[in-house]
């Protein structure tokens, strides 16, 4: 017997554009018109009105393992997790899931809004397939999750959508599915509650549970996943070691150039040292580079680069003005770079990312970069020497002659 939990075989979904969902007829219309939609069923679309989301996507996750899925916006990541929850059919081929299955896909899914936070835990759990014995067990462990005691019995609909979020990931993880389905809905929540989530789906996997998780963040998904799932244009470019699936993601990321025709900024062309692919000796200094497309001319500016650790802590920014750059003004694509000394970073994996503020007479815009990863290695394990930073330090030891202990002296009081 196999030992995969989700097996999937040339699997695809298609979409057909500009179609109209169709209304449900009565039982006069479907009489009249079945004549006409029997042709059009047989008349083909043409390829132009055809959207393959996902095509001929094949590979099997196994028990156990925590599996990224990872790939640029519209690679087909949500719908393939859409299909494995089924929520929706696929238009070829199959997937065999193995097992009951919890998902986190959207902000609300699975929830009533009229009802309270309290009934949508039973509510929930029932639809994940559990008894009322296993949700009341769990009950206690999912409020306290979730952080949202005091409004448990308000209606959800009245929840902002952090504590929505920390409600329906928290009853997702916690009432023991044995596979766990998480599309990139973390992003709405806090750094303290993305380290949470992540924390409790690392603990999820330790026992002996599927998770496959979907997400943008390149360092969450190096901390917490083994293997990944890579897809581009809802094709399957490959399955296999996460290292290898991180290095082709950001290595297509690369290959598209800076084009400043249709968006009033554009950050891209990511690089450290000229390299792509972002690696780095703790010990060698770095150069960041990237480049800035300007549409119009520009007034004022705030531009920021940051560096973060996989945990999300920030390691450092550098912020430049208009007052230190005053060359960056007109419309045009400029080369920036950033060169920075021997940082000693610990060997692990880091992102980086610029930040562009922009305040001028009229507009004003934010406008942020994708992250870039960069792995940076040594020769030391970075288990064995926690921190951020490595430094280079100098140690003396000198041996100096006991000092005697010192004479107690009574005193005496004055009033």
């Amino acid at each position: 017997m196999s030992d995969a939990a989700i097996s999937v075989q040339g699997l695809g979904k298609r979409y057909e554009l500009g179609a109209k969902q169709a209304k449900f007829p009565t039982f006069r219309e479907t009489l009249a018109n079945a004549g006409s939609r029997l042709i059009r069923r047989k008349a083909k679309c043409k390829d132009s009105d055809i959207l393959w989301a996902l095509r001929d996507i094949s590979f099997e996750v196994k028990t156990g393992s925590v599996t990224g899925v990872i790939g640029r916006n519209g690679a087909g990541k949500s719908t393939l997790l859409k299909i494995l929850s089924r929520i929706t059919d696929p238009t070829e081929g199959y997937a065999e899931i193995r097992g009951r299955v919890g998902s986190l896909l959207e902000v609300g899914t699975g929830f009533h809004p009229e009802l309270t936070g309290r009934e949508n835990i039973f509510l929930n759990g029932a639809i994940l397939g559990m008894r009322r014995t296993e949700i009341q067990r769990k009950f206690d462990e999912i409020v306290d999750f979730a952080e949202i005691e005091r409004f448990l019995d308000t209606p959800v609909k009245r929840y902002s959508s952090g504590m929505f979020m920390r409600l329906a990931f928290s009853v997702a993880a916690h009432l023991d599915p044995e596979i766990l389905l998480v599309d990139e809905v973390l992003a709405v929540g806090d750094s303290e509650f993305q380290k949470k989530c992540l924390g409790k789906m690392d603990t999820v996997a330790s026992q002996g549970r599927t998770v496959l998780f979907v997400s943008h963040n390149m360092s969450a998904v190096k901390s917490l996943c083994s293997h990944c799932i890579f897809l581009e244009h809802g094709q399957l470019t490959m399955a296999g070691d996460i290292n290898e699936g991180i290095r082709l993601y950001h290595a297509a990321g690369q290959n598209t150039s800076v084009i400043a025709t249709h968006q009033d900024v554009v950050i891209g062309n990511m690089r450290v040292n000229g390299d792509a692919s972002a690696q780095l000796q703790n010990v060698s200094p770095a150069s960041f580079e990237f480049e800035l497309a300007l549409k119009d001319p520009l007034s004022g500016y705030r531009m920021i680069l940051i560096l973060e650790n996989h945990q999300g802590t920030m390691i450092f920014h550098a912020v430049r003005t208009e007052k230190d750059l005053p060359q960056i003004g007109a419309p045009g694509t400029y080369h920036v770079s950033l060169d920075m000394p021997p940082m000693r970073l610990t060997p692990g994996l880091y992102s980086f990312y610029v930040k562009f503020l922009y305040y001028g007479d009229k507009t004003n815009g934010r406008y942020v970069s994708d992250r870039s990863l960069l792995d940076v290695e040594g020769d030391y394990d970075p288990s064995a020497a926690p921190g951020v930073i490595s430094p280079t330090t100098d140690w003396e030891v000198e041996l100096r002659p006991a000092v005697s202990a010192p004479v107690e002296v009574e005193t005496t009081a004055v009033r």
